[in-house]
């Protein structure tokens, strides 16, 4: 068998503009993601670590380490425990694959495989963080958190979005926007949160969803209740008050019977 990959990558020309990612079927029967780069492609697995080893016989290093932790901690209660530098290396290289997993996902509009894994990425973060006293390799993690929670707040409001649940949309785009706060709060910088490219971007589309769902709202037929109702207030503000008691009736025959 050949091991040159020519032939696939002239059908499949990269394009420096846009993101080629398609989903294909492997030999094994199941379904792989290819991510088409300037010198090849990557491909990666829909579940479990992107290039489908098992570090440790675990899901991924970051299972491994945190299976560590709580056995270091079942065992020695008041002593913290540290990842060192090694184990730093393979978390930080492990989290660009499911990088380049999510923004797979995203562009598919795989929304909640790419929720699934920015959150795990964010997990990651939050793991570093506690177990790491090292500011700058602290840094190397956490400076992506903007970045990562404004994709997975994305990931998870755009269905709801879609599917017009707009103030369940809004709940979680306003969650995204606090967290991408709290990061600012946390390294007393808050006032650079104006700046952050990732928090204007969920505060645009915050504006966008409510614009949306106005418009929406605007767009209904109205219900035999909002009708009436409406020329209840219209008879009221014209003084017309045999009309208005009326109106009053119908409403509340209209209730009892759709209750």
């Amino acid at each position: 068998m050949s091991k040159d990959i020519s032939k696939i990558l002239q059908a499949w020309p990269y394009e420096p503009d846009e993101v080629g990612v398609r989903v294909i079927q492997g030999d094994d029967g199941a379904e792989k993601l290819q991510l088409r780069v300037d010198l090849g492609l990557l491909q990666m697995e829909i579940d479990g670590r992107p290039d489908g080893t098992r570090p440790g016989d675990c899901e991924s290093w970051f299972e491994y380490y945190q299976k560590k932790q709580q056995a270091h901690e079942a065992v020695n209660p008041d002593v913290q425990f540290h990842l060192k530098e090694k184990a730093l290396a393979r978390l930080w290289r492990e989290g660009v694959q499911y990088y380049h997993r999510y923004l797979g996902f995203w562009h598919l509009e795989r929304y909640d495989l790419c929720a699934r894994d920015t959150k795990r990425n964010l997990a990651l973060f939050a793991f570093v963080r506690q177990h790491t006293d090292d500011e700058r390799l602290k840094l190397q993690f956490d400076q992506w958190r903007p970045y990562v929670t404004m994709m997975y707040t994305r990931a998870v409001a755009s269905p709801l979005v879609a599917q017009e649940q707009f103030d369940e949309a809004v709940s979680v785009i306003d969650a995204g926007i606090d967290a991408v706060r709290d990061f600012f709060d946390e390294y007393q910088q808050s006032q650079q949160a104006e700046e952050c490219a990732e928090l204007l971007s969920l505060e645009h589309w915050r504006e966008e969803v409510v614009a949306n769902q106005q418009r929406t709202a605007s767009q209904r037929p109205k219900s035999e209740m909002e009708i009436l109702r409406e020329k209840l207030a219209e008879a009221i503000a014209a003084e017309e008050f045999e009309e208005a008691a009326r109106l009053r009736d119908e409403i509340r025959v209209y209730k009892e019977n759709n209750e």
